[in-house]
């Protein structure tokens, strides 16, 4: 296995019909592998392998057979981050049936436990991105944590502390980037050099675990360029 300056290993997975490696040094680059969709493990979500706007990628939707936002996950088998990076490019949007509150969630959960009943997890909500409100916009990018620290319980118990404003348009494709380090996290969007969103108390006990796409209730969601590159 290649190996990064300051890093023990690195591991580069990605979803798109051609594999894009991570560059390493001047000499070389990492190998990634393509995921095929059979490779997902999806619960309460659809997937397929499409061509949108551009860019060959993975198109996941709510199934709509539950409400529960904690469920919609698309695991990638054979990954594990317990602190690294993250990177991929994403859409949200909301399905023609989502519920008129639907805002497109879309994101990636993290150190997902073998049994899913532990994540952690960045979100966005794009149709919050240019909303003519500013309260909405301020609602742009959460953070959750399962079991028990949903967004309604952060925002109820520390407003602004877990959630941000960026700018978003529903349906284009967004670059996404999570850095994980022990009990810390931050999300950068849109190729940006500063964070998102700054997490400094992840809820659950850091761990290794897998990496999945997550998409909330109503969502129609797009992935491609998927990098992981854990730490050890």
């Amino acid at each position: 296995m290649l190996k990064r300056v300051g890093w023990l290993s690195v591991v580069a997975i990605t979803l798109a019909a051609a594999a894009i490696g991570v560059e390493t040094s001047t000499a070389a680059r990492t190998e990634a592998q393509t995921v095929p969709v059979n490779s997902l493990e999806l619960h309460d979500v659809k997937a397929e392998t499409v061509t949108y706007k551009g860019r060959t990628g993975i198109h996941v939707t709510d199934s709509g057979e539950t409400s529960d936002p904690a469920t919609g996950l698309a695991i990638v088998r054979g990954s594990s981050l317990e602190n690294g990076n993250i990177e991929v490019v994403l859409t949200g949007d909301t399905l023609p049936t989502a519920n008129p509150t639907a805002r497109g969630f879309v994101g990636i959960a993290f150190r997902v436990s073998a049994d899913r009943a532990r994540y952690e997890c960045f979100y966005l909500r794009p149709k919050n991105g240019r909303a003519d409100d500013q309260l909405r916009r301020n609602h742009s990018a959460q953070y959750i944590s399962v079991p028990g620290f949903p967004w309604e319980k952060l925002r109820q118990e520390t407003p602004g502390k877990y959630e941000a404003y960026v700018d978003l348009v529903p349906g284009e494709w967004t670059k996404f980037k999570i850095r994980v380090d022990g009990s810390r996290a931050e999300l950068f969007v849109n190729g940006s050099d500063q964070p998102t969103l700054i997490v400094t108390d992840l809820k659950q006990t850091p761990a290794s675990g897998s990496v999945a796409l997550w998409v909330g209730p109503g969502t129609d969601a797009h992935f491609a360029g998927l990098q992981i590159s854990a730490k050890h």
